[in-house]
């Protein structure tokens, strides 16, 4: 297939094209780039080193003869550039994930804030309005967030986007519907993959779009089988507080000797999933889209479930490493169940990589060997949700500053 992926450079983006192209398919990036200017604007850099795109697809072509061509479009910006594109290439798929991906990152600053809003609704709107005006039958699919779904506990598990209820007619009757889980978002970022849930619904009812939308865990990991082929595939890493994943934190925090930083009780219960199991998964939706004219088809892509403590104590025990308890930069219940259903991708045959087996070499093969690229300053989470909770925030969980005396 003929395959767009959108924002291609990223996390998920550079490693779903490799897995992509080396599955055979004719894979097209587009980008703005916009992640590298916010490591500009936050100086803070990939624990690993990152070569700039031109120079990664060419080492990629150089070892394996495939070639992913690379496109500079901003989806929220240059919509007619977005169009023009599409009508020239007319993919078989596309791959959305040119979204501002970080919560504490969206919840900064008002600016963030609107960046956020702008750039994630706006690139999702304006490929859902290119797709419709062109008649463009592509498969979209779209990495979205467990987060859409909130962080309470009910006491059952999270279906895989549809919830069935009953309603009370007027004649007293119940009446059987399924209907969008509630949206019950945690942070600024969480409300625009909420709101492209209601975008999507409209559109694949309204226009026929066929769209899968995939609520994504938190993901872990560096290396995918086609990033280790070479030193400058390597896909990045963040570790900062603000990008980096709370167990990539962990696992550079171990490395470097730094404390594990968990906040509040640590009794926030997450999904996770390895970055391997991600493009899989994304493969898998590839291979199974939905029919023109069906509702939007939702999969929950995580692997497992644990509380933050749990995971800290993990590596703690692993590493040697100790652990810091800080105030909570997020508004958010201090303690939550989470049980989550994925029988979707094991039915389609994922065998996922558990958190055990796999810890210890990203502590190894990642964390330790690039450590030295390190700041330390960067680690700590200091984008707080609310001003009042500002307040709160431990900018040194070392307790290295100098401290005057009385």
């Amino acid at each position: 297939m003929k395959i767009a992926v959108m924002g291609g450079d990223g996390f998920i983006g550079w490693p779903t094209s490799l897995h992509l192209s080396d599955a055979g398919h004719d894979v097209h990036i587009l980008d703005n780039l916009s992640r590298r200017w916010i490591d500009t604007e936050l100086g803070v850099q990939s624990l690993t080193p990152m070569d700039s795109i031109q120079e990664r697809t060419r080492i990629w072509h150089a070892e394996t003869g495939r070639r992913i061509h690379f496109n500079l479009i901003d989806l929220a910006k240059d919509y007619e550039l977005l169009k023009n594109w599409l009508s020239e290439h007319r993919p078989d798929a596309v791959i959305h994930f040119a979204e501002q991906r970080a919560a504490p990152y969206s919840m900064k600053s008002d600016r963030h804030k609107n960046y956020t809003v702008n750039n994630n609704v706006s690139a999702t709107h304006n490929l859902l309005n290119a797709l419709t005006e062109l008649n463009l039958d592509a498969h979209l699919i779209h990495l979205g967030t467990m987060g859409v779904y909130g962080y309470s506990t009910v006491g059952a598990a999270i279906p895989e986007g549809y919830l069935p209820v009953g309603i009370e007619t007027a004649g007293g009757e119940t009446v059987n519907q399924e209907i969008l889980y509630p949206s019950n978002p945690g942070s600024i970022y969480h409300m625009t993959k909420c709101l492209d849930q209601l975008l999507f619904q409209f559109y694949a009812r309204n226009d026929g779009l066929r769209v899968t939308d995939l609520h994504q865990g938190i993901v872990w990991g560096t290396h995918t089988e086609q990033t280790r082929r070479h030193a400058q595939l390597i896909n990045r890493f963040d570790y900062d507080g603000d990008y980096g994943t709370v167990l990539n934190r962990f696992l550079i925090q171990a490395a470097i000797g730094y404390p594990l930083t968990v906040h509040g009780t640590g009794g926030q219960t997450r999904a996770f999933i390895h970055i391997q199991d991600s493009v899989r998964c994304i493969e898998l939706a590839l291979k199974n889209p939905p029919a023109r004219g069906a509702r939007v088809e939702i999969f929950n892509q995580m692997t497992e479930t644990h509380r933050v403590r749990d995971l800290a104590e993990m590596i703690a025990r692993m590493s040697g490493a100790k652990i810091a308890w800080l105030p909570n930069p997020r508004k958010e219940a201090a303690e939550n169940e989470l049980i989550v259903r994925n029988e979707k991708f094991r039915d389609l045959g994922l065998d996922p990589i558990t958190l055990e087996a796999g810890l210890l070499g990203e502590i190894v093969d990642v964390a330790k060997k690039f450590a030295y690229r390190v700041d330390r300053a960067r680690v700590p989470a200091v984008s707080a949700w609310t001003k009042d909770i500002a307040a709160t925030i431990n900018h040194d969980p070392e307790g290295k500053r100098l401290k005057s005396v009385s």
